[in-house]
């Protein structure tokens, strides 16, 4: 899209917003009163929404009844949530972009969870080419609720929706003017939250708005304040184990004897003893974050006009400015070599400092600052009775800048170093790496700088969509929706210039850039079999089936299949069986491609005596000579995107009850089991290993012997091309049952309203590449991918009157085993853990309402797991700040 056709986008939509008109469409409310709505997972419009698969809605209610402020947090504690996403009480978080928050469902990785807003697409977030929503940009005081589809959804949305939806519903019929105003602090009296909330919204006899904005900024809370320091086993016991990189610098000496250096300030420059990991390892923990710092502030406004009786125009408009930071350990040198000449070293010896850290200039401090702009623009309207129809333009975009203070340049390191050895004739002063505080300022000033990467990510669509009856069947009306979509990804990455070098103290990186075009075409189908009949009040099957042309993939298509048999009243049983796709992130596709060498041994190096007959016939079969011997211990290997990969598929089945006995008025109860697999998963194959499985496979008829995995010189044998780069290779399977109880009733003059969900994870194998073991991640936490507890749960009573409600809230964690410790180790597994939240909200008037609450009531600490070293437990998982109490005032006008 060009820019002229995004600013005709653009002021559309802001020209639709300023519009004074009827009430919204109930899709995009979920509050109008109307027969027919369009719910989360069907784009047909049906008067009944609880058949269209295993779903859960969080209500406005519901999130009002938290001291949660930010909407990953709400979603990160379903039930159904696992696994690694990014969040603000987690400061690691990096895989789409420091500072950033998503979701992920069932624990299969954020990309594959879609997220929309208003039944829309939202651009992704971070600071550039990344892979999923930054729910940041997503203002919590504007929600009315979020839909939650537990579902494979592709065949009604597109790619990506493999693992489940997350439908995010603003509110958009509010009248007045509201002002909600939140704090909140640990009990240790840190961690501070502050958010300002307001709604403005008016209403006319054929249009209106709502606008807001909301403004929310969180302090950061330090690592050691929670954590003194990452602990490890050591003969049996836990201690303090730090990182190896001193900061008096530990070097190796022609003996092979390791030494370390001063590491008291002010003290003996030239002091060095025999390294102890004991005594000289760093402790990060004081210079990490266990909560990063936050200030965001969201403006956005929706709104529709009626045109004519029976045409709407209508628009919506959000910004999000967000500043996150971090601090991080203090940069490390590594491998560098101080001849015997050298004027700062006392040994008298040429050594090899293995690791340095700059301690001096203190902690390095990552910041990150983005913009998201998002705006929609479209009509809509009926046809008749029995038809509806909507055109809408959806554009977003973000850009972002992050970075990071007391980054080293390499190059002036070793201008440093041979300035102290004698016949320099260089500008560089001469630096003494050898003991903590004898860099001067002088020296600090000319090898430190401020990274800073640039990079965004843009998303621009097209839709037409129709939804009506096609005709009436002995049962009920056959519903029908249809649709066109065209639709283009932008992402881009431009690294601070030391990093593209490589000669700076960070991973090297290459710009990223690259773009997905799509043209997508579906129909879906709701056609009611019987009806009013024995044990089958109501039948109907439902379907979808969805064209994608992809310029980069080809074309694909995905359907989907629904069964939702009323039993009788009370009793409802549905079946949905679906197929479903990822495409490849921008950076798995076109992240930059640079050349390393690996340390691997070739397995044909020496064949011929090894003994092994599959052995020597692959390499023979490769034309390997009988005596080849690798020289050295690396081969060359590319490493970035592939350009080559194909979209991930997948088979998503649900069979579910419901069950609403008449003779229990309020009571509801869901059980719904899922099978997902899914096949072509995306993976990071190291090169060694593709050259093992090859030569391992008989007749080298491995997938991994193909010429886009690594090619051998014709001449002599060696390997000339070895890919590491990401390949579709996996196969991932995950089974398990959603339970649900909902129960709303009366206990003298007081209404009742218990909610429980649990999500019980039976099986989660993955098995990386063909002939792979399978690796078990059900029942254990750690392995790279997060927690996956075989049980969780969460549960709720609420007690209210007319002017009062207290709320009491549990969220269960099932015990784990540690993924990467041994049966006996202290931490091996979690036991189940707990967390109970309270909260009281009194009514002062009838425009003013109070709540307190306080989370972890009983100050539940997380458990000690020894796969996280720094904080000692899964903080994806496990809440590390420990309790902490809130206020919430608001007034409507």
């Amino acid at each position: 899209m060009n820019r002229i056709s995004k600013g005709l986008l653009f002021a559309s939509a802001c020209a639709s917003l300023g519009l004074v008109g009827t009430a919204a469409a109930a899709q995009q409310t979920g509050g109008a009163a109307v027969d027919e709505v369009v719910v989360t997972g069907s784009r047909i419009k049906r008067a009944d929404i609880t058949g269209v698969g295993p779903a859960t809605v969080v209500t406005e209610e519901a999130i009002a009844r938290t001291g949660v402020m930010n909407v990953e947090t709400l979603l990160q504690r379903l039930p159904a949530s696992a696994g690694n996403a990014g969040n603000q009480t987690n400061a690691y978080w990096t895989g789409n972009g420091w500072g950033t928050a998503q979701v992920n469902l069932r624990g299969l990785g954020i990309n594959r969870t879609l997220v929309l807003l208003n039944g829309r697409r939202v651009v992704y977030g971070g600071t550039g080419a990344n892979s999923a929503v930054d729910l940041n940009t997503i203002p919590t005081g504007m929600i009315a609720r979020m839909d939650v589809l537990k579902d494979g959804a592709s065949a009604i949305y597109g790619a990506d929706a493999v693992a489940g939806v997350v439908n995010i519903i603003t509110r958009t019929d509010f009248e007045g003017v509201q002002v909600t105003g939140k704090y909140g602090v640990t009990d240790e009296g840190d961690g501070n939250e502050y958010a300002v909330d307001v709604l403005w919204g008016l209403r006319g006899d054929r249009g209106g708005f709502t606008a807001g904005v909301s403004y929310q900024k969180m302090d950061p809370v330090n690592m050691a304040d929670r954590e003194p320091c990452g602990l490890g086993e050591v003969g049996g016991q836990l201690v303090c184990v730090g990182s190896a990189a001193t900061i008096g610098g530990r070097a190796v000496l022609p003996n092979g004897q390791q030494i370390n250096f001063n590491q008291t300030p002010g003290g003996n420059g030239n002091f060095f003893e025999p390294y102890s990991a004991a005594k000289h390892n760093f402790n990060s923990n004081p210079f990490l974050n266990a909560v990063s710092a936050l200030e965001r502030v969201s403006v956005g406004v929706f709104g529709d006009y009626d045109l004519t009786d029976n045409i709407e125009l209508f628009g919506e408009f959000l910004f999000t400015h967000r500043e996150t930071g971090q601090i991080a350990t203090p940069g490390s040198l590594r491998n560098l070599t101080i001849t015997a000449n050298n004027s700062t070293n006392p040994t008298g010896q040429e050594l090899l400092l293995i690791q340095r850290r700059l301690a001096e200039p203190g902690p390095r401090e990552f910041f990150q600052e983005t913009d998201t702009w998002r705006g929609v623009a479209g009509l809509r309207g009926d046809l008749g009775e029995k038809w509806s129809w909507e055109v809408a333009g959806n554009f977003g975009r973000t850009t972002g800048i992050d970075g990071s203070t007391n980054i080293a340049n390499l190059e002036r390191v070793r201008n440093t170093i041979a300035a102290c050895v004698p016949g320099y004739t260089g500008t560089a002063p001469c630096a003494d790496y050898l003991g903590y505080g004898d860099l001067t300022p002088q020296v600090l000033d000319y090898i430190l700088f401020t990274m800073r990467d640039t990079g965004g990510n843009e998303q621009a669509s097209v839709t037409a969509d129709i939804t009506g009856t096609l005709f009436d069947l002995p049962a009920g009306p056959l519903g029908v929706a249809a649709g066109v979509v065209y639709r283009e990804e932008k992402g881009w990455r431009d690294p601070d210039a030391l990093t593209v070098l490589g000669v700076a103290n960070t991973n090297q990186q290459d710009p990223i850039s690259g773009s997905v075009n799509t043209k997508e075409a579906y129909v879906e189908l709701s056609a009611p079999l019987i009806a009013d009949m024995p044990f089958a009040e109501r039948i109907e099957l439902n379907g979808a089936v969805r064209y994608s042309d992809y310029n980069l993939f080809g074309d694909n298509i995905t359907y989907k299949l629904g069964l939702d048999w009323t039993v009788m009243e009370g009793l409802r049983l549905r079946a949905t069986y679906g197929t479903g796709f990822r495409i490849p992130s921008v950076p798995e596709l076109f992240g930059g491609v640079a050349e390393g060498n690996l340390t691997t041994t070739d397995p044909c190096s020496r064949y011929s005596t090894s003994g092994n007959a599959t052995l020597i016939a692959n390499c023979q079969a490769s034309g390997v000579p009988a005596g080849y011997v690798q020289l050295g211990n690396t081969v060359l290997t590319t490493v970035g995107g592939n350009q080559n990969l194909q979209p991930e598929e997948s088979e998503n089945l649900t069979l579910g009850a419901v069950f609403q006995p008449e003779f229990v008025p309020g009571l509801s109860v869901t059980v719904d089991y899922f099978d997902i697999q899914i096949k072509d998963a995306i993976r990071n194959i190291p090169g060694s290993t593709k050259l093992a499985v090859c030569y391992a496979s008989p007749n080298l008829s491995h997938p991994f012997c193909g010429p886009e995995h690594f090619t051998r010189s014709t001449r002599t044998g060696e390997v000339n091309f070895l890919s590491s780069q990401p390949t579709n290779a996996g196969k991932e399977t995950m089974k398990g049952v959603d339970f649900g109880v909902r129960y709303a009733f009366d206990v003298a003059h007081l209404r009742a309203d218990l909610d429980w969900n649990t999500t019980y994870l039976a099986k989660y194998e993955v098995i990386p590449f063909q002939g792979a073991d399978p690796i078990i991640f059900d029942g254990y936490i750690g392995g790279g991918n997060g927690g996956y507890p075989h049980w969780r749960s969460n549960a709720s009573l609420t007690v209210s009157d007319v002017n009062w409600n207290a709320t009491w809230s549990v969220q269960w964690i099932g015990k784990a085993k540690d993924f990467n410790a041994s049966p006996g180790d202290i931490g091996d597994e979690t036991p189940n853990v707990f967390y109970h939240n309270v909260q009281f909200a009194y009514r002062l008037s009838e425009k003013a309402n109070v709540a307190v609450g306080v989370d972890n009531v009983f100050d539940r600490d997380a458990p000690f797991i020894q796969s996280w070293t720094d904080a000692n437990t899964d903080t994806m998982t496990y809440d590390l700040l420990g309790r902490k109490g809130y206020v919430r005032l608001q007034y409507t006008f």
